[in-house]
């Protein structure tokens, strides 16, 4: 682990319990992020960050692209997984080992034994980017955890409960956090509020998000 990434650590607090069956593991991708990085840029080549329209029409703020069996995607038509890139035509990147196990490693950290993702979204945030109070309800199986990984700029996470007009906690995220909601609190709302401008010592003015599921 690198001095930078020793010090953030230490600075960060304990694990916090969000609910019944959710949690921030605090700094817990920290000892992977020397080989998250590459392998990002692996993905990045075959299936460049783009900005995706959703249903009524309006162009998303917050750059994506996907890894593994299943990419999320959004168009006119709807929101929905595909195995195919629409942009390139083929299919997504294959989601890297270190990807995989660390999902499986926060999830099980969390109290979700054998979570095996076939899909990752990848975010990412620039400076004054949001994402609106949502469900993440596209996949098949709710009985599987949602595994959110926070790299670079801090971000404020906004985490709700099972109706949009319920009262949200806000919490904050650091490089390195991972949250895991699953169980009874799977279907809660959550977001990101507007990001500030907090240059982040190794990735820059921008948040890296990978959020890990089973969509299939």
């Amino acid at each position: 682990m690198h001095t930078l990434d020793l010090f953030e650590a230490t600075e960060q607090n304990l694990d916090q319990r969000l609910g019944p069956a959710a949690i921030v593991l605090r700094g817990f991708a920290l000892p992977d992020v020397p080989a998250l990085i590459p392998a990002l840029d692996i993905i990045c080549q075959q299936s460049p960050f783009r900005l995706m329209v959703t249903p009524g029409g309006f162009t998303m703020s917050v750059a994506l692209t996907n890894c593994g069996a299943q990419g999320w995607t959004s168009d006119r038509r709807g929101y929905r997984y595909t195995r195919i890139d629409p942009d390139t035509g083929a299919p997504w990147p294959i989601m890297p080992e270190v990807f995989a196990r660390l999902a499986n490693r926060a999830a099980t950290a969390a109290g979700f034994d054998d979570f095996e993702p076939d899909a990752c979204l990848i975010n990412r945030y620039l400076p004054g980017n949001r994402l609106s109070l949502h469900q993440d309800k596209n996949e098949r199986d709710y009985d599987a955890p949602i595994v959110s990984v926070s790299l670079g700029m801090p971000a404020r996470f906004l985490f709700g409960g099972h109706a949009r007009n319920a009262p949200t906690v806000k919490v904050p995220l650091h490089h390195g956090d991972v949250t895991v909601w699953g169980g009874v609190d799977r279907l809660r709302y959550h977001g990101v509020l507007p990001l500030k401008d907090e240059p982040h010592a190794l990735l820059g003015s921008q948040r890296i998000n990978f959020t890990f599921r089973k969509a299939g």
